[in-house]
């Protein structure tokens, strides 16, 4: 069984309506990581049939380049949820990376359709489990099992938190979603992002914010984003041209921390090894390095290289060594 892709870059993923022909072109040319086919809330149901269609269409005929091609479906208390699946993985399975699965309740619902994404492979000869899974939270319930979500399927590479739904179900205070509600002096969705990064975590997932509804509001947009970012979350989701530059930024390293954190992992390799007097830990300047570290710096340094981040600084040895080479 094929191991699914959980370090893709998904810094900026951007909702596309699988009804619109005219944005489904537009989506492939715009610098977004993950591009989300929507076959779920983007689609009146007088169109999810055709929208199908369309999505299976643009996803064998389009040109995506690099980006990771994802279909979202509809959530299984509806009818349309097997059809969305088995339509769009017969029809362009080849070409699709993940399935993102709503309004997740429950570990069952997870394995449900890991069971027919294994059937449609096998009827058709593709590749068995290259098709990922993202789980979206979206309710009271889905949160308090997020745990059993996460460990639910090896096909899972994403959780992602769907903000407006949630807020709906916990009956939140506030009409604009994202934003804090009225009344309440704190950040009303830490225990929320937190509950997911750690089942994510756990689970080498990666961890998604939702969406933020005013488009043209760039700060609101920002200021929400870095809140997320701050604690961990690989990305967010953006549904407006107009946000993807402001995800791709804000959930990459800054280029003075990138750098940072590659000389941390060749200052730690070098003194380590033999060469370096394998040393348990050493000092990088007025900072000391040690494994723990190494271990930060791999976060830091691995997003920035899936990011295609170029390094301005160079590793050069302690004035001791270079003494002691020469």
């Amino acid at each position: 069984m094929t191991t699914v892709n959980r370090l893709r870059p998904r810094r900026s993923c951007l909702a596309v309506p699988g009804s619109n022909p005219r944005f489904l072109e537009k989506a492939q040319g715009l610098p977004a990581d993950q591009v989300f086919l929507d076959l779920e809330d983007a689609c009146a149901p007088l169109v999810k049939e055709s929208a199908r269609h369309n999505i299976v269409d643009a996803l064998n005929n389009g040109d995506w380049g690099n980006k990771t091609r994802v279909v979202r479906v509809n959530d299984w208390t509806t009818h349309w949820t097997y059809r969305d699946v088995i339509t769009v993985v017969e029809g362009a399975g080849p070409n699709l990376d993940c399935i993102m699965l709503p309004k997740v309740q429950d570990a069952g619902q997870v394995k449900a359709l890991d069971l027919l994404l294994t059937q449609i492979e096998k009827t058709m000869g593709f590749e068995v489990g290259k098709i990922g899974i993202e789980a979206q939270i979206e309710n009271a319930k889905g949160l308090i099992n997020v745990d059993a979500i996460a460990e639910a399927s090896p096909r899972l590479e994403t959780i992602i938190f769907g903000p407006a739904d949630f807020m709906a179900s916990i009956n939140m205070k506030s009409l604009v979603v994202g934003e804090q509600p009225p009344g309440y002096g704190a950040d009303a969705y830490h225990y929320i992002l937190m509950r997911i990064l750690m089942a994510a975590r756990a689970n080498d997932l990666q961890a998604i914010d939702g969406p933020y509804l005013q488009i043209r509001n760039q700060e609101g947009y920002r200021e929400v984003a870095r809140r997320s970012a701050a604690l961990g979350f690989d990305g967010k989701w953006v549904l407006h041209p107009d946000q993807v530059a402001a995800a791709n930024e804000i959930y990459s390293p800054s280029q003075e921390d990138y750098d940072h954190a590659e000389l941390i992992l060749d200052a730690y390799d070098y003194c380590t090894s033999e060469a370096g007097g394998a040393k348990g830990s050493a000092m990088l300047g007025d900072e000391m390095i040690d494994e723990a570290s190494r271990k930060m710096a791999l976060v830091v340094a691995g997003k920035g290289r899936a990011a295609g981040m170029q390094r301005t600084t160079k590793f050069e040895l302690p004035d001791t060594d270079k003494k002691a080479e020469g």
